[in-house]
């Protein structure tokens, strides 16, 4: 029997179907062999691409770092930048949320998550942030993002009116947020960060500009 023109598998191949697993099923059941399986293959053939599970992880998740634009650090006020980035930051994981507990572990050794951080944390020093500082943002910004991913706030709370009208009276429209959940958790997310970065420029003009008068 002749040898098929193209290999059965890729790198990419692997990766995409990995992630559609998860987005599916969750990470806690993500497994090899279920990832085999959905590819059609024995799971040796998927060590030809790649050594072990969180490799693969790995792979994922720096194809989803990928996707978040720190391009605002080389052209924005640094404030600008962070907003900029921390809605690009959330777009690319609220997409993939099962992947979050897994991604926000840190970047290791991924290059596209290394880039973000290097991007992020050298837009920061050369705003004047002492390094430090610039360091403190960063992770700031990862905690408030990452956690923003891994849940709505708003589908938090059942669809049954007689439940809150009988014991929570200040909770009296708790039964319409599930189906406002984008607004609210988008419009939280949007205030919270601009809390957040109104926060960082007050620190900012007493760290920075009054050193440099």
């Amino acid at each position: 029997m002749p040898r098929p023109k193209q290999a059965l598998l890729s790198r990419q191949l692997i990766v995409e179907t990995a992630a559609t697993l998860i987005d599916r099923d969750g990470l806690a059941v993500f497994s090899t062999r279920r990832l085999a399986a959905e590819l059609g293959v024995r799971g040796p053939s998927l060590y030809n691409h790649f050594k072990t599970k969180d490799e693969i992880l790995d792979a994922v998740a720096d194809t989803i770092t990928a996707k978040v634009d720190v391009s605002f650090f080389a052209t924005h006020d640094w404030r600008e930048a962070l907003l900029l980035w921390g809605k690009s930051y959330r777009d690319a994981l609220t997409a993939h949320p099962n992947i979050v507990p897994f991604l926000a572990q840190g970047p290791g050794r991924r290059p596209a998550a290394l880039a973000v951080a290097d991007a992020v944390y050298g837009g920061l020093v050369k705003a004047g942030w002492p390094p430090a500082r610039a360091t403190h943002i960063g992770a700031l910004m990862r905690y408030y993002v990452a956690g923003s991913a891994l849940g709505s706030f708003a589908r938090g709370f059942v669809e049954d009116p007689q439940l809150y009208a009988a014991h929570y009276p200040h909770l009296s429209q708790a039964h319409r947020l599930a189906g406002k959940s984008e607004s609210v958790d988008e419009g939280a997310f949007q205030l919270g960060l601009e809390a957040l970065i109104a926060g960082l420029s007050g620190i900012y003009e007493t760290v920075v500009v009054k050193n440099l008068q």
